[in-house]
């Protein structure tokens, strides 16, 4: 998600309204499928923490999708489909590395939403300062310490 983020703004890509919101759509559609698969790899007796981590951030990421399908639909445009399945990080071998895959994920997130702030205009980019906002937490709640600019690649871990 953040390579395509950084390629589109490489290029200069002109960011339409539309357009930003499908690609946080993509990104949603994403952290849900990852978070599903974080979520069944994660013991919920073992490492109840973790676990009620990751379904709060899975129900948010429904959430976020849902709002995107909405918005997309009130502009007219047909929300883009979810794929059959997404590239999750592997081996998934202790609760460190599902913590380090679910920071990783909200900072991809952050920085997708980032995007769209730069995309959108008024009740559009309202929404999508707040979803950066919600990313940005839930890192911290996964990476344990804040980012100095998050959602800004070009700024992260100054």
């Amino acid at each position: 998600m953040a390579r395509l983020v950084t390629l589109l703004r490489r290029r200069g890509a002109v960011v339409t309204a539309r357009a930003a919101l499908q690609t946080a759509l993509a990104a949603e559609h994403a952290a849900v499928y990852v978070y599903g698969v974080l979520g069944a790899r994660t013991s919920r007796s073992a490492q109840p923490e973790l676990h009620a981590d990751l379904t709060a951030a899975y129900v948010a990421h429904r959430g976020e999708r849902d709002r995107l399908v909405r918005a997309i639909r009130d502009l007219g445009a047909a929300p883009a489909a979810a794929e059959p399945a997404y590239q999750v990080p592997e081996p998934l071998d202790g609760p460190a590395v599902v913590r380090g895959v679910a920071a990783q994920l909200e900072s991809d997130c952050s920085s997708t939403w980032g995007w769209v702030v730069a995309g959108t205009e008024d009740a559009l980019r309202a929404e999508a300062v707040s979803a950066l906002i919600r990313a940005a937490v839930r890192e911290l709640v996964f990476r344990g310490t804040p980012e100095m600019f998050p959602g800004a690649d070009e700024h992260a871990d100054r």
